[in-house]
């Protein structure tokens, strides 16, 4: 298990699974049950994928951002301010989100 990501704790919690990164907010009707979604930032247009994520990473972001509220109200691990996060991960990689350090790893 290697360390990739590091950023702000938005919503408290670990979730392991496939990440599907959403760089367009049209890809994301796309957005499959169960997956992490990965993407810069988050809108009103993100919430339904939001509701059907594992976890939720973003680029940008910090404790009042829209992924931050919108995930403690769902319950959802996220981590927001990953900086590069959409660079780093790859649809269909599995990792290891720890919202309690604020910690990502590549298994």
């Amino acid at each position: 298990m290697k360390k990739i990501l590091s950023g702000v704790i938005a919503s408290k919690g670990k979730a392991e699974g496939e990440v599907f990164v959403v760089d367009k907010s049209n890809k994301v009707n796309m957005f499959p049950k169960g997956k992490i979604l990965v993407t810069e930032m988050t809108n009103p247009a993100f919430v339904p994928a939001m509701i059907k994520a594992k976890a939720i990473l973003t680029d940008i972001g910090g404790i009042t951002c829209h992924a931050a509220i919108v995930s403690r109200e769902l319950g959802v691990p996220c981590i927001v301010g990953l900086k590069d996060a959409t660079k780093k991960l790859k649809s269909g990689q599995v990792v290891i989100v720890d919202a309690e350090k604020g910690d990502v790893y590549v298994k």
